[in-house]
């Protein structure tokens, strides 16, 4: 009965902690969304911290989008991924277990036996974050390398879409 009513708790203490939908634009007070640092005049580190639930792709998708948005913004055509990176973490949940044991004491001599078994996390989320650091340029664009036209991006990853859009 305690096991049922201690799972019971984690289910819900799951639930509290989940977050809500994903939305586009700058990093909000839980840090979720985009940061850029400008490197030089035509390189940016970009970084996008995707919310609970988010899938791997969408992040980097919205990573790739905000280096459109940027190159465009300071007159650039296109911008070149020169590196880039995709971490997931697990955060959340809580850890469940079930164990009993026994042990004897007074006059005689014990002897004690402890029995458990891990049942993981409950209610954990994964959380991706995509960091690039891209270049960016004018004019026809090179053919090697991890190169985007910048406008194709902004109109192929920008529109009607599950997530909310937030405005800076």
């Amino acid at each position: 009965m305690r096991l049922i009513a201690f799972a019971a708790a984690a289910l819900a203490l799951a639930a509290c902690a989940a977050t809500g939908p994903a939305v586009y634009g700058p990093a909000d007070e839980k840090g979720f969304g985009y940061a850029e640092q400008r490197i030089e005049d035509d390189r940016y580190r970009i970084t996008y911290q995707g919310s609970g639930g988010m899938p791997p792709e969408l992040v980097e998708d919205y990573a790739l989008r905000r280096a459109a948005e940027l190159a465009v913004q300071n007159g650039y055509d296109w911008f070149r991924v020169t590196g880039r990176d995709l971490a997931g973490e697990e955060r959340g949940g809580v850890s469940v277990g079930t164990g009993f044991g026994s042990s004897s004491y007074g006059r005689r001599s014990s002897v004690g036996v402890g029995v458990g078994a891990d049942l993981g996390r409950v209610g954990a989320q994964e959380f991706y974050t995509a960091r690039m650091e891209v270049l960016m340029g004018s004019g026809d664009a090179p053919e090697d390398g991890e190169v985007y036209d910048a406008q194709s991006v902004i109109n192929n990853l920008t529109g009607p879409e599950p997530y909310q859009y937030r405005e800076e």
